[in-house]
């Protein structure tokens, strides 16, 4: 913050003194960090006794990987764009709610990445994720 200093005691500050507000919100900020998390179990409740159950696997999910050379592998096996589209319906009729994981490498044309997203629609699966990497 700049100060202003002139010679004479009688002039009047035009500025505005924010020391003041800052230690207030300061202040409650700090109220607010401590009493937050008291909030949240504010009402004690005594929850009943149940069996405990086996907790659901996680689905497996298939992976779709397109290398740099455009070769196009479902979990690890090569297949070409033609025949990709028959072996996702097939995995969909073995597993209903497949989930599909999408890897293509950054060199990769966007119009094979963009067929083999199509090819992914057309078999009928809903769930597909595109994977990257943060930067």
């Amino acid at each position: 913050m700049a100060m202003q200093i002139s010679g004479d005691a009688d002039d009047v500050v035009s500025e505005i003194n924010v020391t003041p507000l800052v230690d207030v919100m300061l202040v409650l900020l700090v109220v607010f960090i401590i009493t937050a998390p008291m909030m949240t179990m504010a009402v004690k409740v005594a929850l009943p006794q149940t069996a405990v159950t086996a907790p659901t696997e996680p689905k497996k999910s298939t992976y779709i990987s397109v290398d740099k050379a455009g070769k196009i592998y479902v979990d690890k096996q090569e297949f070409a764009l033609a025949n990709l589209e028959i072996e996702l319906k097939r995995r969909r009729q073995d597993q209903p709610d497949i989930l599909i994981n999408l890897n293509a490498d950054e060199g990769v044309n966007y119009g094979l990445v963009a067929k083999v997203m199509s090819s992914v629609d057309r078999a009928g699966i809903t769930k597909l994720s595109v994977l990257t990497e943060q930067e």
